[in-house]
């Protein structure tokens, strides 16, 4: 039998898988000729196979006996470890599991910019574990520059995000498309009526910053209209911003599905800017070799219920 401890040294090109199908069908009917028109090739070739096969094993396999080609003993001692090989290539290896979340117990890989990861991970959570209450789930964070990389370091199922430029390596669908408003603690700065461009340039700054900048468009349109601002702080972190914004005469330009998500005791309020700012995207993008997994169309599927389904359109 070939010794796979030594395989390093095998011509493995030279060996072919039919060659173990062929030596199955010639242990079981004993004959050429019937092996043969069972495996659907001629006398001729199932003949050439049984030569090939005496060479690789270095042994007659099979020897004739009147109209039978009976199996030599090495024959008789490898049979068994062939049929477990060839049973084991057609359930493990071509015989693919499909999946059912009820059962599936592996990892569900999730990367999330810092606001998707606020709005959605807990929703996200609870219908994973209501589909597939075996399953675990990790949030991972990611940004627009390193969502690319973090997908292959940290084999992730699906992206969420705000990500202007697609990787042209990763398929996306679109989710919904996010609107700007002002936040800022009412109480302090006892604002009456609305937000003029002059009062909203003259209140000190926060910023929710994924690169940590402390200018953007805003600086310019104001800039259209004469006007500057001073930005005092930014954070990668919408808490962080939130937080500061508490009790100080701050004021930030933030996404809305932030400004009002329930479970905040402040008295924050949101304003309509006075400066157009512009709206994106929130996609969810996945790697295209994952794109015809069952698990990762379950995901996705999933994802896009509980985004789209929650009035995110």
């Amino acid at each position: 039998m070939v010794n796979l401890a030594n395989s390093n040294d095998l011509q493995w090109r030279n060996i072919d898988l039919n060659l173990l199908v062929t030596f199955s069908y010639l242990y079981r009917y004993r004959s050429v000729s019937i092996a043969a028109e069972k495996s659907f090739v001629s006398q001729s070739a199932m003949s050439h196979s049984l030569s090939r096969l005496r060479q690789l094993f270095d042994d007659p396999l099979f020897v004739r006996k009147g109209h039978k080609m009976e199996p030599t003993e090495h024959a008789h001692h490898i049979a068994p470890i062939v049929g477990q090989l060839l049973d084991s290539i057609t359930h493990n290896l071509l015989t693919k599991e499909h999946f059912s979340p009820q059962s599936y117990s592996g990892v569900c890989r999730i990367g999330l910019t810092d606001y998707a990861e606020f709005i959605f991970a807990p929703a996200i959570y609870d219908q994973i574990r209501r589909q597939a209450p075996r399953a675990q789930v990790s949030f991972i964070n990611v940004n627009r520059s390193n969502y690319v990389s973090i997908t292959e370091q940290e084999k992730l199922d699906i992206v969420i995000g705000s990500m202007p430029t697609l990787d042209e390596e990763f398929d996306s669908q679109y989710l919904y498309t996010e609107k700007h408003v002002c936040l800022a603690d009412s109480q302090v700065l006892n604002l009456e009526g609305s937000l003029t461009l002059e009062v909203f340039a003259g209140i000190e700054q926060a910023l929710v910053s994924p690169d940590g900048s402390l200018a953007t468009q805003v600086d310019k349109k104001l800039a259209e209209h004469g006007l500057t601002r001073h930005v005092t702080v930014a954070s990668r972190n919408f808490l962080t911003i939130r937080n500061l914004l508490k009790q100080r005469r701050l004021i930030a330009i933030v996404p809305e599905k932030m400004a009002n998500a329930a479970g905040f005791d402040d008295t924050l309020t949101t304003f309509t800017p006075p400066v157009p700012v512009a709206d994106f995207d929130i996609a969810m993008l996945w790697h295209t070799s994952r794109a015809s997994e069952e698990k990762n169309g379950w995901l996705r599927e999933l994802v896009e219920t509980v985004i789209v389904g929650r009035g995110s359109k």
